[in-house]
């Protein structure tokens, strides 16, 4: 009796692990972008250019795998830019941020309004 126990018991255990496994994969790759965000907004925290250069290896690393990048990604990198005087490519990026993410138009929007016009 107690070998059937021990057997049902091992089974259920084993059905239970089993169904808590991930079957999907992420929607969204995430890469650096979670750091850089963290990074943005800790006080006293203006370094640009790593923040830059983090989200854009996100940017390439998830194309390289043919996978998304998560809503925001596109806008953080636009104000990272308008912080940096780079007007056009951040421009560009707020386009990206709407065109993928059409919900973000009216925020987009708004954040393109409150920055100040850069001459290049």
């Amino acid at each position: 009796m107690n070998a059937i126990f021990s057997k049902a018991a091992l089974l259920a255990g084993a059905c239970l692990l089993g169904a808590c496994a991930p079957t999907n994969p992420p929607l969204y790759y995430w890469g650096g972008y979670q750091p850089a965000l963290y990074q943005h907004h800790k006080e006293g925290m203006t370094d640009y250019a790593a923040q830059i250069d983090a989200i854009v290896a996100t940017l390439q690393r998830a194309e390289a795998l043919g996978q998304s990048v998560p809503p925001g990604l596109h806008a953080h990198l636009g104000m990272l830019y308008f912080n940096t005087g780079r007007e056009i490519e951040a421009r560009e990026q707020f386009g990206l941020e709407k065109q993928l993410f059409p919900e973000s138009g009216h925020f987009v929007n708004y954040v393109m309004k409150a920055q100040p016009e850069v001459s290049q």
